[in-house]
């Protein structure tokens, strides 16, 4: 659907608006009239956003920034997956960041399935996963592999369990002191505008990880596949907005206000119907000023029941632990940090909540 200046489409989590109008990206249009520049988080959230190109659309800015300040962090390729730090695997003097030409940003396995850290531009063997642990033999660099394996399989191996995985072992060769492959193991200084924690990337195939002076934007390349670039954050471009499905509201309230407020002013209080609704309430929750935020899930002492306020069943469940079903006045929070999990609290407690905008 097309405006004079914008146009939108729907997807799972969220509405993505493209503005023809060119600002700097540091411009706050996108936080005033809808919720931030766009996230994009997989390769389907990347069609859509090309699907929104139309004539002479040719780029955009999205929200992802790199600062000289900002901190590299390491992150796995498969978006969903956390990487934790106690769980890695170098090898000894590992991760050592002494490139010959500059930062070590990737991660490479070596025979004995230890972790080692490389410059993204050397081209390597690399190992992708499709329900299976797959070997490819032509030699390509970091971006190159991974584009690789997003469009013939799922993405490099990611994850500790799969890097583990004995079956990984025989796809290097033991007899070769050198034999390594790029696996799903990467670090940079970008982030989201919206302060989310995605990890997928879609750089050119030339884009150079190096640390810059100033402070870099990124913007999606219609006509190269949606591609993404980094040019300077003062450049003037159009740019890609996006309104969330769900809203964060940092007053403190009891659940029947909070589900009254919401009512009101929204929707409802949030329902989380699968494992795409709890990461998106996840992303709103960490900026709550309570330890805990109102969901609307509700118990049914009568009953011995839990329900959604939406009448939608209690399909996918996040408990901390199995909730006694012996207590009235009780309805369903979720946590503010850690893991996000559920917890019941009593309805007289007065947290910050989240509602549902449809």
């Amino acid at each position: 659907m097309f405006t004079a200046q914008c146009c939108f489409i729907d997807c799972q989590l969220s509405q993505f608006h493209y503005i023809n109008e060119e600002k700097s990206w540091t411009e706050q249009y996108c936080r005033e009239k809808h919720t931030d520049l766009v996230t994009v988080t997989n390769m389907k959230d990347m069609k859509r956003l090309i699907n929104i190109s139309a004539g002479d659309q040719r780029e955009a800015w999205i929200g992802l920034i790199s600062k000289p300040e900002f901190t590299r962090t390491w992150f796995w390729s498969l978006t969903g997956v956390e990487f934790n730090e106690s769980e890695t695997n170098w090898a000894a003097g590992e991760p050592s960041d002494k490139g010959i030409q500059g930062s070590e940003n990737c991660g490479i396995l070596d025979k004995d399935l230890k972790w080692l850290d490389q410059g993204c531009q050397w081209s390597e063997y690399f190992l992708c996963y499709d329900g299976e642990y797959l070997k490819k033999t032509q030699n390509l660099n970091s971006i190159d592999s991974q584009s690789y394996c997003r469009e013939n399989h799922t993405n490099l191996i990611s994850g500790t369990k799969q890097v583990l995985d004995g079956e990984v072992k025989k796809l290097i060769d033991p007899l070769n002191p050198n034999s390594k492959a790029y696996f799903g193991l990467f670090r940079d200084n970008w982030r989201w505008s919206d302060r989310s924690n995605f990890s997928f990337r879609h750089w050119k195939n030339d884009f150079n990880n190096s640390e810059s002076i100033s402070d870099q934007c990124a913007m999606t390349v219609f006509d190269d596949g949606g591609r993404w670039k980094n040019v300077s954050c003062n450049e003037r471009k159009p740019f890609i907005c996006y309104d969330d499905k769900f809203i964060l509201i940092k007053e403190n309230k009891t659940w029947d206000d909070a589900l009254t407020y919401c009512r009101q002013n929204h929707h409802d209080l949030v329902t989380i119907s699968n494992m795409d609704d709890q990461i998106s309430v996840q992303q709103e929750a960490q900026f709550a000023s309570t330890d805990y935020v109102w969901m609307g899930l509700s118990y049914a002492y009568t009953l011995d029941l839990w329900f959604w306020v939406s009448d939608e069943v209690v399909s996918y469940e996040n408990w901390a632990s199995n909730p006694p079903m012996d207590d009235c006045d009780m309805s369903g929070t979720m946590e503010t940090g850690g893991k996000y999990k559920w917890w019941k609290k009593n309805d007289l407690e007065k947290f910050n909540f989240i509602c549902s905008k449809e």
